[in-house]
């Protein structure tokens, strides 16, 4: 790796936790992407790519979102799916000290790319594990369990006020990744975790399935 004798390194995950004799075997698993850094902070130099690979619910291909989403008892499911994606936003924005910020962009500029829903949010972020673990389907954000690492990890969920910003809207409970396959065919999260320089950034494709 060109590292002299005289010069520091570390070894960290892509979530910058420093592997260590007392933590290797918890977070050196077959497939996991590390960083050979000078220190834990260092600002990486280009951007990288990790593959995630993982088993898909098979409702993930029997159902893609258009069994809750057809099943809204008559009603037009659209804005239901995207409740589900600003749930999603209000969640992660449950715990700002400031001001809550989330933005809803309809992006029908072709010249940009193909039409887009786009929501914004100033929330804490997710790290790659978190993203991780976003794209596994029926993983509950309030029942991940083993070494996952919830997206919504410390979210208390809080008491039912109906249309309150202070609630949670979700109508389905199915998830961002079915109302981004009912919407359209792909889904690009981008995500900077508070207190990190690090921005994460993962797609799923219908194409890529």
């Amino acid at each position: 790796f060109g590292i002299n004798t005289d010069e520091n390194f570390v070894i960290t995950t892509t979530n910058r936790k420093e592997i260590t004799e007392d933590n290797f075997s918890e977070l050196v698993q077959d497939g996991v992407t590390l960083y050979l850094l000078q220190s834990v902070d260092q600002t990486l130099l280009s951007a990288t790519k990790e593959r995630i690979d993982f088993l898909p619910h098979y409702d993930t291909l029997v159902k893609s979102g258009m069994y809750e989403y057809y099943a809204s008892e008559g009603q037009n499911p659209l804005p239901f799916a995207l409740a589900e994606l600003i749930d999603n936003s209000l969640s992660a924005t449950s715990r700002n000290t400031g001001i809550r910020s989330i933005q809803i962009k309809l992006l029908f500029d072709e010249s940009q790319g193909k039409p887009a829903v786009a929501v914004i949010d100033n929330g804490r972020g997710m790290t790659s594990k978190q993203l991780n673990n976003w794209a596994v389907y029926r993983l509950s954000k309030f029942t991940r369990q083993g070494d996952f690492e919830s997206d919504h990890s410390g979210y208390v969920r809080p008491l039912p006020v109906p249309r309150s910003l202070n609630s949670d809207i979700s109508y389905f409970g199915v998830g961002g990744k079915q109302a981004v396959f009912f919407v359209g065919h792909s889904a690009r999260m981008i995500s900077k975790p508070a207190g990190t320089q690090d921005v994460h950034e993962l797609v799923l494709s219908k194409e890529d399935f």
